[in-house]
């Protein structure tokens, strides 16, 4: 059950929380961006900079993945590929996607694209906050405990 992260955008905090996790729980935890980034030396955390492109890095975690895996990711069209693959799968403010809701993510991610395409709408994602770390690591531990016991 190791755990994806789609780093390109995962905030520092989050990484941070995901690599004390990985250490803590002896989790295979994989970082996966178009860039380099900045990870602690641990046998349980790897990384891999994958190449510049449109969603080169959501492929590589779809190639990479297995059901029952947790993927990290704020991309709503790569949440919904992991969770049909059968991955558990939550942005990095702690939020579930779930066969349940990725529809109307998915739309409601769709209608926002048109209204900033149609100048409609300039603004994006509230800052992120101390309460978005607290949510993302409670949901964390909770994944972990429950799919350590299974």
């Amino acid at each position: 059950m190791p755990i994806w992260v789609d780093a390109d955008a995962c905030p520092v905090p989050i990484r941070e929380i995901l690599c004390r996790a990985a250490a803590r729980w002896q989790i295979q935890t994989t970082f996966i961006a178009n860039h380099a980034i900045s990870l602690p030396p641990s046998p349980y955390i790897q990384r891999k900079q994958v190449a510049h492109g449109f969603d080169v890095a959501d492929n590589e975690i779809m190639d990479q993945m297995t059901q029952g895996d947790l993927v990290i990711t704020q991309d709503i069209p790569l949440a919904a590929e992991a969770i049909e693959k059968g991955a558990d799968v939550f942005n990095p403010r702690g939020q579930a996607f779930t066969k349940e809701n990725i529809r109307q993510r998915l739309a409601m991610r769709n209608f926002m694209e048109e209204m900033r395409n149609a100048g409609q709408v300039t603004g994006g994602p509230a800052p992120f906050s101390q309460t978005d770390r607290k949510e993302f690591a409670d949901k964390l531990d909770r994944w972990l405990q429950r799919n350590r016991q299974s």
